[in-house]
């Protein structure tokens, strides 16, 4: 979809884009803090934005409780969610071009004007907890804080935040929301037929009644290797794996997007180096790998489930392709055809508002840069494979890597699959 992009302050130091997109039928929003767990007072009340996110859209100044919230914010087809992660809380909407308005103000009052409360304090406090309960059932879920710890970043894992639930009390909600939900803390992305309203929009966002507040900064943690991490399931029937090589800084977009086509060249289809060859050998049903990035550090991933039978020769695959990466031993055609794929979804990852908004979210709520979208194919066409096996050369040397498993299986077993990636 073709748009446009704008980068605003507002009077009271909040910030944002608009993104304006000729003949949009529907309107996205998207409203960070820098108020996720990183921001909690202390870890013994870790679990206090979650718990935040969660009352969001329960009672404020004009709606008693979240059913009467939910009955008018819903009532011609509009959503809205919110998530929470180390570093945001952020707010979402969509709803049609017709009622942006109605939508932005019950946003408005959301988000300014919430009135917690014990009963729903205690409600949501008991919903989070299921749903961390649940999670411990995921090992995914269960795997990744620990790869997180394990390289040393200040986070707990699911079973460490579930015990800091019964600690949080309404005067906990209170302070964290009063120091983190501040107007220059804020970032927004509004995404839809922009032209002709601009500075109405910019009007509403000013008269919010937020305190100025001040912009927190991203921690940074004092990154490290680890021995790796054995979380003993009886019930795991095989192994679920991840392991992380760190860079301790941030990736720009053709960065970015070069570790991409390497990931796609190892794990990206069943004709991929690592993925494809294993499940031609029959040595596991899926696996793949991944890169991100945040403001101070840069991740790549991967992960799987593998046969306790299979795990050893998996791993020496996984071994033997990333030394060949690492030794620069990637075909031209296999290099080629991973950038004509990036092209192929770039095509495709443009289709509707919301998407647009997230692409524009992804590098703005970390490191406040905008990377137009009608770049991108210039920037895909520029990645060099040199660089790209710089960049996993520089991942690998980094002297940075985690890596856990789930499994019932001894901890000297995980030991020896993690000694073998020795890069």
């Amino acid at each position: 979809m073709k748009h446009s992009v704008e980068e605003i302050t507002l009077k009271n130091g909040a910030r944002g884009l608009l993104i304006d997109i000729p003949g949009a039928s529907v309107m996205s929003t998207r409203i960070q803090f820098r108020a996720g767990m990183q921001y909690a007072k202390s870890q013994d009340v870790y679990e206090i934005p979650h718990i935040v996110e969660h009352l969001a859209f329960g009672a404020n100044a004009k709606f008693k409780d979240e059913q009467a919230f939910e009955a008018e914010f819903t009532k011609n087809g509009a959503y809205h969610n919110a998530w929470t992660s180390d570093i945001s809380v952020c707010y979402e909407t969509e709803c049609a071009d017709f009622e942006w308005e109605r939508v932005m103000d019950l946003q408005e009052v959301s988000i300014c004007e919430p009135r917690f409360n014990e009963e729903e304090l205690k409600s949501e406090k008991s919903n989070v907890k299921s749903e961390l309960t649940g999670y411990m059932n995921d090992y995914y879920r269960l795997l990744w804080p620990k790869v997180q710890q394990a390289v040393g970043e200040d986070v707990l894992d699911l079973a460490e935040r579930l015990r800091t639930i019964s600690n949080i009390e309404l005067k906990d909600i209170r302070e964290h929301y009063r120091r983190t939900h501040t107007a220059k803390n804020m970032l927004f992305i509004i995404a839809g037929k922009i032209r002709g309203r601009k500075h109405k929009i910019m009007r509403m966002l000013e008269k919010w009644d937020l305190k100025e507040g001040e912009k927190f900064e991203i921690p940074q943690a004092e990154l490290h290797s680890s021995e790796a991490v054995s979380i003993r399931r009886k019930d795991a029937s095989n192994i679920t794996f991840g392991f992380s090589l760190v860079t301790p800084r941030h990736l720009d977009p053709e960065e970015t997007f070069a570790m991409n086509c390497l990931n796609h060249i190892l794990n990206g289809t069943t004709n991929s180096k690592i993925f494809g060859a294993a499940r031609k050998r029959g040595l596991v049903y899926g696996m793949g790998s991944s890169i991100a990035s945040n403001a101070t550090s840069s991740y790549w991933d991967f992960d799987g489930e593998v046969n306790v039978e299979n795990a050893e020769a998996l791993f020496d695959l996984i071994q033997t392709e990333l030394m060949k990466t690492l030794n620069g031993e990637i075909l031209d055609m296999d290099f080629l055809a991973a950038k004509s794929y990036a092209l192929g979804r770039f095509q495709m990852g443009a289709q509707t508002v919301g998407q647009i908004a997230d692409y524009y979210a992804e590098n703005y709520f970390v490191s406040e840069t905008i990377e137009k979208y009608d770049n991108m194919p210039n920037l895909i066409k520029s990645i060099d494979k040199y660089r790209m096996v710089e960049l996993a050369r520089e991942f690998a040397g980094s002297g940075i890597k985690g890596f856990a498993a789930v499994s019932s299986t001894e901890k000297a077993f995980i030991s020896n699959l993690e000694t073998r990636l020795n890069f």
